[in-house]
């Protein structure tokens, strides 16, 4: 009996010690039309075990990619793709730069600033205004969620002019106007439909 613990390891555990075997024995061909052969049937194998891979555009490339993995790199067969090596299979990616751009103004969050750069660069006056116009809207939602207090246009129109180093402006008679939803109001009236369903299936019942 051949035990788990004095075996090989599988270098790609998805396909079994099976698969891994049948690549081991391709390696030990001498003759290199027969191991080429032996070496697409176990690709066909190896499609038939992992089906999930077919809804994949490069599906056959990777196929080849695992069974020269599995052999350790070390599989000597013709292959329609550039054979792969321990360098491109096990490369980490890159490790993503941590931003470093502090936020100035955080309860607005830190994709404010790049909106603001973003109308600050309109050459199109109106579309600029209009834009501003957006940007205010968002700061005030922004910050009502923020202070619960509430917020005052005044705070609104100076903080767009400072983030903007004084490339935006509210007009002092232009109003920030932003919607906001009574949840109570909406409460209410479910609770009435709710209590008008309720009368109509008393009143079928008592029929």
């Amino acid at each position: 009996m051949e035990y788990n613990t004095v075996r090989e390891g599988l270098r790609l555990p998805e396909y079994g010690r099976h698969i891994q075997k049948l690549v081991s024995y391709a390696q030990t061909l001498e003759d290199r039309a027969e191991r080429q052969d032996v070496v697409e049937q176990i690709i066909q194998m190896m499609g038939f075990l992992n089906p999930n891979l077919k809804n994949e555009a490069d599906f056959k490339h990777k196929l080849w990619d695992h069974i020269f993995t599995i052999s350790n790199f070390e599989l000597e067969c013709d292959s329609p793709y550039p054979k792969p090596t321990p360098e491109t299979v096990y490369a980490k990616p890159e490790p993503l730069p941590y931003p470093n751009h502090r936020i100035k103004y955080r309860h607005y969050g830190m994709n404010l600033e790049a909106m603001i750069k973003k109308a600050a660069a309109m050459e199109d006056e109106e579309k600029k205004a209009e834009f501003t116009r957006l940007i205010a809207m968002f700061m005030k939602r922004t910050y009502s969620n923020y202070n619960k207090e509430g917020v005052n246009d005044e705070i609104i129109r100076g903080d767009i002019a400072r983030i903007s180093n004084g490339e935006l402006e509210i007009a002092e008679d232009q109003a920030i106007r932003v919607k906001t939803y009574n949840n109570k109001n909406k409460n209410r009236r479910r609770n009435n439909n709710n209590n008008g369903n309720n009368n109509k299936n008393k009143k079928r019942y008592r029929r």
